[in-house]
C-alpha cells in the first residue's frame, strides 16, 4: 500500500542529507530527488545506477554524493519525502476507528491518480526482502505499524472484546494484502482493476464477518451510501 501517512516506520539514518545552504542548491537537490524517485521506480535500487542519477541531473556521481552522501541514503530520502508528502494531506492526526477504514478507501482511490508513486513502492517493496537491502528495515517497520492501525481500527469499529484480538489481527493483514496486491494488479492492466472499489468491498466484507450484528452487505459503512 503506497500510503506513507500511516505505519511510518521510526527508524532514520544516522547521517541525514546535507542541509542546503541556498535556493538553488535546495532546488538542485529536489530535482535529485525527483530524478532518483523516477529511476528507483522503474528500475529498482539494485539495478539504478548513481551514474544515470548524476546523468540525468546534469551533475557529477560526486556531485551527488555532495547532497546524499550515499546512494542508500538518497533512497531513504526518497521514501522519507513520500512520508512527508502524504502526511501532509492526511492532517495532524489519524483516524480511527471507521475513520481509518474509510481512510484506506480514499487512499486506493488517490493512488488510481499517482502511477509513479505506486509504481516506486510496489518496486522497492517487492526488492526490499532480498538480502542487505537498504529499505528492507523501513518496510518491516513500516508492515509492523500499518498492521497495529488496521488492526485497531477494525477492533473499534466491530466492538471487538479482547479474546478476538487474533480474528483482527488476521484480518488486517488481509486488508493490507489486498490494496498492496490490487496495486500491482493495476500497474500491469489499469482499466481491468478500479481500487477503491474492490478494497471497500473487502473491508466491508470483513466488517460483516467480524461484527455480524453491526454490519451487513446491505449497510453502509462508509458514509457515503451503499456503493462507492
Amino acid at each position: 500500500m503506497s500510503d506513507r501517512s500511516v505505519g511510518r516506520p521510526t527508524r532514520r539514518p544516522k547521517a541525514g542529507p546535507r542541509t542546503p545552504r541556498s535556493p538553488e542548491a535546495l532546488r538542485r537537490q529536489q530535482e535529485i530527488l525527483s530524478i532518483a524517485t523516477d529511476t528507483f521506480a522503474a528500475r529498482g535500487y539494485n539495478n539504478a545506477s548513481l551514474a544515470e542519477i548524476a546523468d540525468r541531473a546534469g551533475l557529477t556521481q560526486a556531485g551527488v554524493l555532495h547532497y546524499f552522501r550515499s546512494k542508500s541514503l538518497l533512497l531513504t530520502s526518497v521514501l522519507e519525502l513520500r512520508d512527508e508528502q502524504d502526511i501532509e494531506q492526511l492532517g495532524t492526526e489519524r483516524p480511527h476507528g471507521l475513520a481509518f477504514l474509510r481512510h484506506l478507501v480514499d487512499t486506493a482511490r488517490r493512488n488510481a491518480e499517482r502511477e509513479g508513486i505506486v509504481r516506486l513502492y510496489a518496486v522497492l517493496s517487492a526488492e526490499s526482502v532480498t538480502d542487505e537491502h537498504p529499505a528492507q528495515a523501513y518496510f518491516r517497520d513500516r508492515y509492523t505499524g500499518l498492521r497495529a492501525f488496521v488492526t485497531d481500527a477494525l477492533t473499534e469499529a466491530c466492538g471487538l472484546a479482547e479474546a478476538d484480538a487474533a480474528r483482527a489481527g488476521h484480518a488486517a493483514n488481509a486488508v493490507i494484502a489486498v490494496m498492496d496486491g490490487l496495486q500491482v494488479q493495476w500497474l500491469l492492466d489499469p482499466g481491468a482493476v478500479e481500487m477503491a472499489a474492490s478494497t471497500d468491498l473487502v473491508i466491508r466484507s470483513l466488517l460483516g464477518t467480524l461484527a455480524p450484528e453491526r454490519f451487513s452487505a446491505e449497510k453502509d459503512w462508509t458514509g457515503r451510501g451503499p456503493h462507492l
